[in-house]
């Protein structure tokens, strides 16, 4: 899934509470991908790095280097997501249900990527197993991502303003 609707859909989904509590999921949903990638298009934006050719569709992976694969496993783990959501919990005394928005991340991700480029290695470090999904750009996964955050968003927005006239 886009990096966009992983905010999206975390911030619908976890922060609803606010305007605070809505960008802090929004964080949450695209953090694991953000954390993965930003350092490499950083790296090519300041000349370090050459950007992979994408004339092939998936990119070929040896374009990318390793240590965003090895990230991109960290990050996108529910055991990893698991362990940090449980040592917040503890301090906190009380959940973080924010955070939860980097584990519906992952979630949408296993179904929604493919062997061909970058699968979802969930039970990271102790399996590398994942699903050979559909790719969430294909037409089948895109266009009801897009419907289905019009319609909750529109649905939170008009049922928020709404319940605070009355």
């Amino acid at each position: 899934m886009d990096i966009i609707s992983h905010g999206l859909w975390g911030g619908v989904a976890f922060g609803r509470e606010n305007k605070k509590s809505f960008w802090t999921s929004f964080i949450f949903g695209i953090a694991p991908d953000f954390f993965a990638f930003a350092p490499f298009f950083a790296s090519v934006f300041l000349g370090l790095a050459e950007f992979p050719k994408f004339s092939t569709e998936p990119p070929v992976p040896d374009g990318i280097p390793q240590y965003i694969h090895s990230i991109y496993s960290f990050t996108h783990s529910l055991i990893i997501f698991a362990i940090f959501f449980i040592i917040f919990w503890i301090i906190r005394r009380k959940p973080f249900w924010e955070m939860a928005a980097w584990g519906i991340h992952i979630l949408f991700d296993i179904p929604t990527h493919s062997n061909s480029f970058f699968p979802t290695p969930f039970l990271w470090p102790f399996s590398s197993a994942h699903v050979d999904g559909i790719p969430w750009a294909h037409p089948v996964i895109f266009f009801p991502n897009v419907i289905l955050l019009v319609i909750l968003y529109v649905y939170f927005f008009w049922f928020r303003k709404r319940s605070s006239i009355l």
